[in-house]
């Protein structure tokens, strides 16, 4: 297990050295998306439209954030994960239209987005019920797009350090801690039927 400073702009170079299991902090810009920001971005990608925001050498994170506005700047006060497997059938389209990414959620996400992500993406843990911790990691709001979508659902670009620890839970070869626990259980659950 490796700790990796990771910092945007994130280059494809340092995704390829992250493996499974291997531990996160993250500096630099992050970008909210969820759902409806998701069906968006593949609208405008789709239409060959630029994106309002970058998300190629920022960090994704599936995060409907609570925001305070505050003598006319805003603040996240609560930025905990919501669960990536929301994202399932939109990612791998997303990631069909993008040169790498960098995800962070929870809950892990399918063998569709598995391979989606080799040689150009990975997808980073971060523990849920946490919302109150990853907050104090946001040093600054530095915008909002698509706020009609509403709060959680809008695309928030935070400055972050040391957002963290997360976790990689698949990696851009095809490893998944999900796909090695799932099987573990499964062997473990067989063992327990067969005893007398």
């Amino acid at each position: 297990m490796t700790e990796h400073r990771l910092r945007t702009p994130v280059e494809r170079e340092e995704i390829l050295r992250m493996d499974a299991g291997d531990v996160v902090y993250i500096s630099g810009t992050m970008v909210t998306a969820r759902d409806e920001a998701h069906i968006r971005m593949i609208e405008y990608l789709e239409r060959g439209e630029e994106l309002p925001f970058r998300v190629e050498d920022v960090v994704i994170y599936h995060c409907g954030p609570i925001i305070v506005e505050e003598n006319g700047r805003y603040r996240a006060i609560s930025a905990g994960p919501t669960t990536s497997a929301r994202m399932n059938p939109l990612t791998p389209e997303v990631l069909e239209k993008v040169d790498r990414m960098v995800m962070v959620g929870k809950g892990g996400m399918n063998e569709d987005v598995v391979r989606a992500l080799k040689n150009k993406g990975v997808y980073l843990a971060y523990t849920g019920g946490a919302g109150a911790l990853a907050a104090q990691a946001i040093k600054e709001v530095q915008g909002v797009y698509w706020e009609d979508l509403g709060m959680p659902e809008a695309v928030w670009v935070f400055e972050v350090e040391d957002f963290g620890p997360c976790i990689v839970g698949i990696d851009a070869r095809g490893n998944s801690l999900y796909r090695e626990v799932e099987k573990t259980v499964e062997e473990n659950f067989k063992l327990i039927l067969s005893q007398p």
